[in-house]
């Protein structure tokens, strides 16, 4: 497990309108609770594959009954002078990650970690773990935040994410977009992992905070992400959540992709 042990050394790192939805649920419309399963990696990471695999057969099988699983691999910078330049790295992901490690008590960060909904946090390939911390974060209620079907214009992606008004007033947090590759492959040749073809599933391409859940109280909240140039646009899809302020418990999730 490659890692990083102090925090303060760790590497520095249009518009369519939403479909009306029900109000607080623990359920998804699919009769699953969405859970955010986030794993911090990096290609120069040799113990990193493992869990990439996980995280794979996470999003594949939806193992657990009642948990809609939505994956985000956020690939960190810090490792990225170890021989092997990870083109999926950005030092936005390093300081997700160290907020993280500061506010559930991890010395430093390291990789692979997994956080499940904001509020566990373990070794990426651990997945007894895994399933343990999935299945119990789906027994929490969440809301039941809506996605429009996104627009594609250029690189420009489009939609509105919308929630009831009393749930939105109710509730503390703020909002987040992720344009996400569902997969990529990547031959690595220098590195940990040199001579490895590595395979990695809910890529984040790119995340920002589009508002709070306040924003939702008397309409739709629209919202616009670019994406990279070497986005294949046809292939991806747009994570929304709502997060408690201060990067804390994930109370809500939705995912949709941009094919039709």
């Amino acid at each position: 497990m490659s890692q990083i042990r102090s925090f303060a050394t760790s590497v520095l790192s249009l518009f369519v309108l939403a479909t009306p939805i029900s109000a607080l649920s623990q359920a998804a419309p699919s009769n699953r609770t969405p859970v955010l399963v986030e794993l911090f990696t990096s290609e120069g990471c040799s113990s990193c594959p493992p869990a990439d695999a996980l995280l794979a057969k996470l999003d594949r099988d939806q193992p657990i009954q009642n948990a809609e699983i939505i994956v985000l691999g956020e690939h960190v910078d810090y490792l990225d002078n170890l021989g092997w330049h990870d083109r999926f790295s950005s030092h936005q992901y390093t300081e997700r990650q160290s907020q993280y490690s500061a506010r559930l008590g991890v010395d430093g960060v390291y990789t692979p970690q997994m956080v499940v909904d904001g509020t566990d946090q373990f070794v990426g390939n651990d997945t007894t773990r895994a399933h343990r911390s999935i299945a119990s974060a789906a027994q929490k209620s969440k809301l039941n935040l809506s996605l429009s079907r996104p627009v594609v214009d250029a690189r420009k992606i489009s939609a509105s994410v919308s929630l009831p008004a009393s749930s939105a007033s109710s509730s503390h947090g703020e909002l987040y977009a992720a344009l996400v590759d569902p997969t990529d492959i990547t031959d690595v040749r220098k590195g940990e992992n040199g001579g490895r073809r590595l395979q990695h599933v809910g890529v984040v391409r790119t995340l920002q905070r589009i508002g709070s859940l306040k924003d939702l109280g008397a309409a739709p909240l629209n919202f616009s992400l670019n994406a990279p140039v070497d986005a294949n646009l046809g292939n991806m899809r747009v994570v929304v959540f709502a997060q408690q302020n201060n990067q804390g418990n994930v109370l809500g999730a939705v995912v949709t992709d941009l094919k039709p």
